[in-house]
């Protein structure tokens, strides 16, 4: 996990990548979404989707569970060469866009790229990182993509603490 000043504006990283079952699309829809389009095959044919396809929603959690697990690789690295840096909450998200469907069978790449940084003066010791977020599909398609903020400590302050 790097600290605050060492993240680099215009670095992009690259979560990993899911494919989307027909089984796992219609589990979510059916708790979370339950449109027909989501749900039942040939409904989904009829519709102006043409096919099965995810929840908006269910691409969006996907986008989570892929950043959680690069996470908790990119925490396992540093903590094994000691440079532990840390994380706090994030502040929220906005500009979110589902762009194209996400249908049965196709995979989609997601990535985080860093496009600002800025210290906190009301919370010393900590940094505000935005960063570009998107998923692409097998195709080269953006099919989701949204803006997200993170707080990341400083080194500063784990050397002064």
């Amino acid at each position: 996990m790097k600290f605050f000043e060492d993240i680099e504006i215009g670095v992009e990283e690259h979560l990993g990548a899911y494919t989307f079952t027909a089984e796992e699309i219609k589990a979510f829809a059916a708790k979370f979404d339950p449109q027909p389009f989501h749900m039942d095959e040939e409904a989904a044919r009829q519709s102006s989707f043409g096919g099965l396809c995810a929840s908006g929603w269910h691409t969006a959690a996907i986008w989570m569970k892929v950043m959680i697990a690069y996470r908790k690789r990119q925490m396992e690295e540093t903590t094994e060469n000691g440079d532990n840096g840390h994380r706090g909450p994030s502040p929220g998200f906005e500009d979110m866009k589902w762009l194209k469907p996400v249908y049965a069978g196709d995979t989609v790449s997601y990535t985080a790229k860093v496009v600002s940084k800025r210290p906190l003066a009301t919370r010393a010791g900590w940094g505000l990182v935005s960063h570009d977020s998107a998923g692409v599909n097998q195709h080269g398609e953006t099919v989701f993509s949204f803006r997200s903020h993170v707080l990341v400590g400083c080194r500063s302050a784990v050397a002064a603490g």
